[in-house]
């Protein structure tokens, strides 16, 4: 048996918070999911690019009818989500979710202190530590979309990026503003809870305002993008984007509930 300084060695157990996509359904029945899924995303089947899920079962808690997740699941992922967990289900619901592999995210965040400490202290690892950085993006089949309202986190320095972005790659700005240098291909997601500034082509998925910030602003020297949000407001490219704007500079703010795009310098 190796001895313990051997495993220290191997291995280092960190808390992370993971700020995931919650799926608020509010219907059980996979024939109308299906169809709201089809209308929603059939124009955009890669939008979520494998992205990990979390079923809000708020809207079907009271619900009388169980819900098939043996059939919800591999419909989910036709579309390239990753069911991992669900939330604010009832008793049943919750069982038969973990009964079809997946975890209970109102459990796990309740039963885990805000600030607990370690039972033991262990020994940091001297390796590279990877910070997981991931925003919260509310899709309801009903077309609603709810974002996370929180208070601003104090303000830090502008993130900026001078590398392209590829297809899978994801940039989180938390609390700051974000400045990207080069282009963000299809398929890269670039987030900020500020304003987003890209002096570059802009072809992925662009979210600002990411904790509710109504105020925040995408710029881009050279506007094609896969998705735009502001404050959990999307606008996806199944709406094709005017000539004045498409592949010119542009920037992308609110009006209302509304995203307005407009040219740069109007």
């Amino acid at each position: 048996m190796p001895p313990a300084s051997s495993a220290l060695a191997a291995f280092d157990l960190k808390s992370t918070t993971w700020t995931l996509t919650a799926l608020r359904l509010h219907s059980a029945d996979p024939a109308v999911l299906a169809q709201a899924l089809d209308e929603r995303f059939q124009d955009t089947p890669g939008l979520f690019d494998g992205d990990p899920v979390v079923l809000d079962l708020t809207s079907l808690r009271d619900a009388d009818e169980p819900i098939d997740f043996a059939a919800l699941l591999p419909l989910l992922r036709r579309y390239q989500m990753e069911p991992i967990a669900v939330q604010s289900g009832g008793p049943a619901q919750t069982a038969a979710a973990l009964a079809a592999g997946l975890a209970d995210a109102m459990e796990a965040a309740a039963s885990k202190p805000a600030h607990a400490a370690p039972a033991q202290a262990a020994e940091p690892v001297a390796a590279h530590e990877v910070e997981v950085r991931e925003v919260v993006r509310e899709v309801e089949v009903l077309r609603e979309v709810e974002v996370l309202r929180e208070v601003p986190a104090a303000a830090v320095p502008t993130m900026v990026i001078d590398k392209p972005l590829r297809s899978g790659q994801r940039v989180y700005a938390r609390g700051a503003d974000l400045v990207v240098l080069a282009v963000v291909s299809f398929g890269a997601e670039v987030i900020a809870d500020g304003n987003i500034h890209v002096y570059a082509p802009l072809r992925g998925r662009a979210i600002a305002g990411a904790r509710g910030n109504t105020a925040a602003r995408i710029f881009s020297t050279c506007l094609e993008p896969q998705l735009v949000s502001i404050a959990g407001i999307y606008r996806t490219t199944e709406t094709e984007l005017s000539a004045d704007v498409l592949g010119k500079p542009a920037q992308v703010r609110l009006d209302g509930e509304r995203i307005l795009i407009e040219p740069l310098g109007q």
